[in-house]
């Protein structure tokens, strides 16, 4: 026992019983993955909302893409009233 050694982690070789996928079973991976495309290694901020874009203009469910939209401006027509801005200029005076 020495005093300035730092004690070793012991090392198992455990393979899982059950396990015959391909690939390590330890792996922490989301199922969806491998069809996204804002998902990967690229660091940039640029590169990142490239690919979200891109990714949000190539969607094939339309009514998400609606539907994002009608929440974008119902969240910014309650930050106007929450400011206090005056919404008069949207209404006809008749």
């Amino acid at each position: 026992m020495g005093i300035f050694k730092t004690r070793q982690n012991k090392k198992f070789s455990y393979t899982p019983r059950h396990y015959q996928g391909d690939g390590n079973p330890y792996e922490i991976k989301h199922k969806f993955d491998d069809f996204r495309t804002t998902v990967g290694s690229n660091k940039g901020l640029k590169a990142k909302l490239n690919n979200a874009l891109n990714d949000y203009r190539h969607n094939s469910d339309k009514t998400a893409n609606k539907r994002v939209l009608i929440i974008i401006a119902v969240l910014v027509l309650l930050f106007l009233v929450f400011i206090g801005f005056d919404l008069s200029i949207f209404f006809s005076n008749n």
